[in-house]
């Protein structure tokens, strides 16, 4: 699905202010590195990563913003697609060509399920641990309770009284 590097850097160098590609997983990798270091395009800043999820064409698209700091312009947008079946919904990280994707694939796991392959810490940043779902998938059923957070509220408070920590009025209020 890829051209040849050779021909990136054409469709890019002519008008890298609105330009995106679409890449296999498997070639993510090569294309980055590619993109950051070609000094025509120089792309060394991932301002944004983002998850897409097409329920229709059954996958979820990672969209990679990237700017040239070095030679202001951008951005161009990577795209990288993967089946939406959980066991099937990886790629290869991008955090070893841009430091900046660390939290933001984090993210795209946490709320899309995506898995990067290769990521220094790949784990929950929004949703607690013990979550077992992804709530930005299409298909997502949000829990009928609101209310029911896994915090253990009454030992918190406790632990917070006995140790002096600052406990709210309202939970003092709630116990009267």
């Amino acid at each position: 699905m890829i051209p040849p590097l050779e021909q990136v850097r054409e469709m890019l160098s002519a008008g890298a202010a609105k330009s995106s590609l679409l890449v296999e997983r498997e070639e993510a990798v090569a294309v980055a590195q590619f993109l950051k270091t070609d000094p025509q395009l120089q792309l060394d800043f991932c301002s944004c990563v983002t998850a897409v999820d097409y329920i229709k064409q059954d996958c979820i698209e990672v969209v990679y913003h990237l700017y040239s700091v070095a030679l202001k312009h951008g951005p161009v947008a990577l795209k990288v697609r993967a089946p939406r079946a959980l066991e099937q919904c990886r790629m290869p990280s991008l955090t070893p060509v841009w430091r900046g994707c660390e939290y933001q694939e984090r993210e795209a796991f946490d709320l899309y399920g995506v898995k990067f392959d290769g990521h220094p810490d790949l784990r929950r940043i929004l949703m607690w641990d013990e979550f077992v779902d992804h709530p930005m998938r299409k298909d997502y059923v949000p829990p009928m309770d609101y209310e029911w957070e896994p915090t253990p509220h009454a030992e918190t408070l406790a632990r917070a009284k006995q140790t002096g920590g600052t406990v709210p009025a309202s939970a003092l209020e709630a116990k009267k």
